[in-house]
């Protein structure tokens, strides 16, 4: 069953690294730290809650999941607003933290994604469509295909987590990445303005890339027995 609490760990354990540490003077942790942070968020939170829940911490995911036969439509609404009502809980609880320290400004990003001048980059929107639709498609070929009944047992969390921090270390600069609707969702909510604006592409890119992904691995990858 979905749960709004462990839905929070994803973006806990990504954005924090990215609004309280990446920057850090003098032992910041940078995007290969950020990127990290992000995989081994997912890693650790599949071998916690994977039994339980299917650590679905992506509405994307879960909708991928679906198209490529692997979750029922039934629970899809359920998980969706468990997951971003934990990204935006889990947001929340960092907007506390961060503004304890003086000078902080959430315009200056508080972690969100963005195409155009809210690009780390300076890419534009097509750039950024592209890359939360590939990235996010990879993401669901990794997840299918590392959970597949032939797949080698108890293996998958670390091929999800790596594959994660492989997306990031790619996407960082070009999104800041997004490749998941509610955590892109519960970091705009604090940041209004241009973050709401654009997080329209942050919900149908991954979405879509989601979708392609899990319905390529049913192409490529045959039916389980």
């Amino acid at each position: 069953m979905p749960n709004v609490s462990v839905h929070s760990g994803w973006f806990w354990g990504g954005c924090g690294s990215a609004v309280l540490a990446a920057a850090f003077p003098d032992v910041g942790i940078g995007l290969l730290g950020v990127a990290l942070a992000f995989g081994l968020t997912v890693l650790t939170m599949a071998y916690a809650i994977g039994h339980i829940s299917g650590c679905h911490l992506n509405p994307a995911v879960s909708i991928g999941l679906w198209a490529g036969g692997r979750f029922p439509a039934g629970q899809l609404l359920p998980y969706i607003i468990a997951q971003v009502a934990g990204a935006i809980v889990a947001a929340g609880v960092l907007y506390v933290i961060a503004t304890g320290k003086a000078g902080f400004e959430v315009s200056a990003g508080f972690a969100s994604n963005g195409y155009g001048a809210h690009s780390p980059g300076g890419y534009n929107l097509l750039s950024a469509l592209l890359t939360e639709i590939v990235m996010t498609m990879m993401f669901l070929l990794v997840i299918m295909g590392a959970t597949d009944k032939r797949a080698p047992a108890g293996m998958a969390p670390l091929a999800i987590g790596l594959c994660l921090t492989l997306i990031h270390l790619i996407s960082i600069p070009v999104t800041n990445t997004s490749v998941n609707p509610a955590r892109s969702t519960g970091v705009a909510l604090f940041v209004g303005d241009w973050a709401v604006a654009q997080l329209w592409l942050f919900w149908m890119a991954p979405i879509v890339g989601g979708v392609l992904g899990a319905l390529a691995y049913r192409l490529i990858g045959g039916k389980q027995d």
